[in-house]
């Protein structure tokens, strides 16, 4: 995979780990230098958490147009995978999770339309399981006392590069933000960019973000605006 290709197919198959494994380093070293890949791979990461959230059980039983939603949607997404323009098709994935995420709770269950007539008895729900962390996520929160500004970073390693999360609240509506990640050299790699709206700076925004420095050089993640005044800096 070359830095000029963005091989949107090769990008869904590493987010779903079915890669093999020269592959995948293929990948690593192509997302190591190509922050458009990077990002692609941060939304993609998203849609697959939606989509792994669908109990199981949703995917066993179903009326007899359950297939038909199932279908549409899949038929919509290789539509936008084989479309000319690469960046379509993540919008066509992302509005997938949603139809199976609103077909659920409609009451549709995505399953075979030959499904007994029966239906199945499902147990009473569980606790929901949490996820644990990737292996080296490292997790961080500070308030900067001059700005009152308040952030949560997460640095989540990869080969070569890094994901971030910040859930930030406290700057001023109307900024201009960038979401920076440091290096232990001290150089400084933009992950996100936002504009902070009036409901922002009440509720905070929660953003991902990607970089590339080696997850080991990373020593903090920080909030300035465009005018270089820094908001926040959480030490990782």
């Amino acid at each position: 995979m070359s830095a000029e290709a963005h091989d949107a197919q090769l990008l869904g198959a590493y987010v779903l780990d079915t890669l093999d494994p020269d592959e995948r380093r293929d990948v690593d070293a192509h997302l190591a230098e190509c922050g458009i890949c990077r990002a692609d791979v941060v939304e993609l990461e998203a849609v697959k958490d939606v989509l792994e959230d669908i109990p199981p059980e949703a995917l066993t039983h179903g009326p007899p147009d359950a297939d038909l939603v199932l279908q549409r949607t899949l038929r919509q997404v290789r539509t936008e995978v084989t479309a000319a323009s690469r960046r379509r098709w993540l919008p066509a994935v992302a509005a997938a999770a949603v139809l199976l995420a609103g077909a659920l709770g409609a009451g549709v269950a995505l399953g075979r339309g030959t499904a007994p007539e029966q239906a199945a008895q499902v147990p009473p729900s569980a606790a929901p399981t949490v996820s644990p962390l990737p292996p080296g996520t490292r997790v961080n929160t500070t308030a900067d006392a001059s700005s009152g500004v308040r952030m949560t970073a997460r640095v989540v390693p990869a080969a070569g590069w890094v994901r971030v999360n910040a859930s930030v609240i406290g700057i001023p509506a109307g900024e201009d933000c960038q979401l920076i990640v440091v290096s232990s050299t001290g150089e400084r790699e933009i992950a996100a960019g936002w504009l902070v709206s009036e409901q922002g700076e009440h509720d905070g925004t929660n953003l991902d973000g990607s970089a590339s420095v080696p997850p080991d050089d990373v020593v903090a993640i920080e909030v300035r605006n465009t005018a270089g005044e820094t908001f926040v800096s959480v030490p990782v």
